[in-house]
């Protein structure tokens, strides 16, 4: 288990595709929406664009991680990200993480790159399970991962200290044979090599 083939998913409404150094002026703006900082983190380091290009001119090389762009099937446009990391080769699992900028939202592009990830997690890298962590105050994003088949498994009570208030962390995971017992499928998949 690796994630070493970096591949394109072709969707319905999203093609999810390895990103380039090119992509960085798109996600300097996706990652600087206050909706996107409010629900995903606060960078430990200042982020700048020349270090976002690099970041996204690597990504295709490093074989722990899948980190695909999300883009708009109609119009090309990089609306988002989906990241597959933290992998446990002995556990044949790892951690999901996504993010939507505002011109991807409400049309369900992150739920299909969602199924679409999920599903090559499963049906391509052969993993037996997928987690992930979502702030309790994103109502939006839970319900996509519900949607996907995620369950919460746990809450992490105030483990986060955001806008002078404590968050809840949710935990919510996915199984290989439920993924399958809801008759999932990676969609319309096409997958090729990135």
């Amino acid at each position: 288990m690796d994630f070493s083939v970096k591949p394109v998913l072709t969707g319905d409404k999203t093609v999810l595709r390895p990103f380039t150094a090119e992509d960085a002026d798109a996600m300097w703006e996706i990652i600087n929406d206050p909706e996107v900082v409010r629900f995903t983190f606060e960078p430990a380091t200042e982020l700048t664009l020349d270090k976002l290009r690099s970041w996204y001119g690597v990504r295709t090389a490093d074989p722990d991680r899948l980190d695909l762009a999300v883009t708009d099937r109609a119009t090309g446009e990089l609306v988002g990200e989906v990241v597959l990391y933290e992998a446990d080769p002995a556990a044949r699992s790892c951690t999901f993480r996504t993010l939507v900028g505002p011109r991807g939202r409400g049309r369900g592009l992150g739920s299909e790159a969602t199924r679409l990830i999920v599903g090559h997690a499963f049906e391509q890298v052969g993993l037996h399970r997928v987690q992930l962590e979502v702030y309790a105050d994103n109502p939006r994003a839970r319900r996509v991962y519900e949607k996907a088949g995620f369950v919460v498994e746990g809450v992490r009570r105030e483990a986060a200290p955001r806008d002078g208030a404590w968050v809840d962390e949710v935990l919510m995971a996915v199984l290989d044979h439920e993924w399958a017992a809801q008759g999932r499928d990676a969609g319309r998949t096409q997958v090729g090599r990135g």
